[in-house]
């Protein structure tokens, strides 16, 4: 499979990664998405051991990462958990073009005492009992793709995609969204508190959740309500050329590899 990537010089053909790459002045300058910072952070550490590069990583909503670029913040490389984002990025000239490099999905992380199923998801979304928690539209993929969710409710339900939208509880992924400790899963941590009943988040999101929170439980979205996020990577404009390196890296057997480990769809693993 080959992808290509149009700023200045780059492509990608095949599935080989040199492992001699040149010296690294500067850090590289990285921000992505939020639910990549596990799989990111391995990856990012298993670029440096290959290249004694220096990576600055920061992990936020993609939303408000990309209003931090338009703003004129030193970026080199950007991974958001959408298309959208790095795409408006790529149309106004701020960065090169796009390559999907990862997929995602939703699932439904509930409290153990929530009888839940895909079979009766809808109904406990709708009840008027249930909190529904979601992260914060157009600050946060996430939250868009659960408003999707809601719009295919609709489908089902006469009436279902403004009650779920009303009763959402927009709890992660905004500028002022209530801010978890460090070093916490924020998805963890708002159900630890009780702040929700049912959270949508990607399921990449709800595994990590579990594993601090092993009560919660995880519920697969039914085929017609499940909604699938792509993810998209780009070079910023005036970015190090080293960007591209870790970029290809990002593309490579070995960064697939490692996003797949911790739930990812991956474009360019069989």
């Amino acid at each position: 499979m080959k992808y290509q990537w149009i700023l200045g010089t780059l492509f990608i053909a095949g599935s080989g990664f040199s492992s001699h790459l040149a010296a690294h002045d500067a850090a590289i300058e990285f921000r992505a998405a939020g639910s990549l910072k596990a799989a990111m952070t391995e990856i990012i550490s298993a670029y440096q051991g290959k290249t004694h590069a220096v990576v600055t990583a920061d992990f936020a909503p993609s939303g408000l990462l990309r209003k931090r670029i338009e703003s004129g913040e030193k970026v080199d490389l950007f991974a958001s958990a959408n298309m959208k984002h790095p795409t408006t990025l790529s149309q106004a000239s701020l960065s090169g073009d796009v390559v999907m490099f990862a997929r995602n999905k939703l699932c439904a992380l509930a409290q153990p005492e929530v009888e839940l199923s895909s079979d009766n998801l809808l109904n406990q979304m709708l009840d008027n009992k249930i909190r529904l928690g979601t992260s914060t539209p157009k600050a946060d993929p996430a939250g868009d793709y659960a408003f999707k969710v809601f719009e295919r409710a609709e489908q089902v339900s006469v009436g279902a995609q403004k009650r779920l939208e009303t009763k959402a509880l927009q709890l992660t992924g905004g500028p002022d969204s209530a801010k978890p400790p460090k070093g916490r899963n924020p998805y963890a941590w708002v159900m630890e508190n009780k702040r929700a009943d049912i959270f949508l988040t990607y399921c990449t999101n709800a595994v990590l959740a579990q594993k601090e929170v092993k009560p919660l439980n995880i519920v697969q979205l039914p085929d017609h309500l499940s909604v699938g996020a792509n993810y998209g990577l780009t070079v910023i404009r005036e970015a190090q050329p080293h960007a591209a390196e870790l970029a290809l890296f990002i593309l490579s057997p070995q960064g697939q590899e490692i996003l797949a480990s911790y739930g990812f769809d991956t474009p360019t693993l069989p």
